[in-house]
């Protein structure tokens, strides 16, 4: 299919408009406006292939189309960089208000802005609470948090 039809999935009805702000939203327009047929391009067997970030806006496109009334995201910016993941994230901010969301990620960084985080470890839940909270038990969240800090920081990405 094209890439409108990708982003309208759950919507098939939606209006090419509605289409294009979802993709405005979750910062895919400006990559799909550079394809040789913009929304009308063919992707998938057949088609253009998409870069692993590309694919990770359509899905978030996809999502802020159909306006779920609970929403799970499962690394949603796993396949993105640190600069596409910052502009990805203000969406989902907007997106996941007035929702039930349930965030699976592994860059905490996504996290922050979470009513409420649970850290698995082995299957086992060992931690509960807001972003900040949990940074104060100085428990295995924290220890995550510092250690992808760091490593951030040596790659020189605040």
């Amino acid at each position: 299919g094209t890439i409108a039809e990708n982003i309208a999935y759950a919507r098939p009805e939606a209006a090419r408009q509605d289409i294009v702000d979802a993709a405005i939203a979750a910062h895919a327009h400006q990559f799909i406006c550079k394809l040789p047929d913009g929304y009308d391009t063919l992707v998938g067997t057949g088609g253009r292939q998409l870069s692993g970030g590309e694919r990770q806006r359509l899905s978030i496109a996809r999502a802020i189309l159909a306006n779920p009334k609970i929403l799970v995201l499962d690394e949603a910016t796993a396949s993105v960089d640190t600069e596409t993941e910052r502009a990805i994230q203000t969406s989902l901010n907007e997106l996941v208000k007035g929702r039930t969301t349930l965030s699976i990620a592994h860059r905490l960084s996504t996290l922050k802005g979470a009513d409420r985080i649970i850290v698995l470890e082995n299957g086992r839940l060992t931690e509960a609470g807001t972003h900040q909270e949990l940074i104060a038990r100085r428990g295995a969240y924290f220890n995550l948090m510092e250690l992808q800090t760091k490593a951030l920081a040596m790659r020189g990405i605040d």
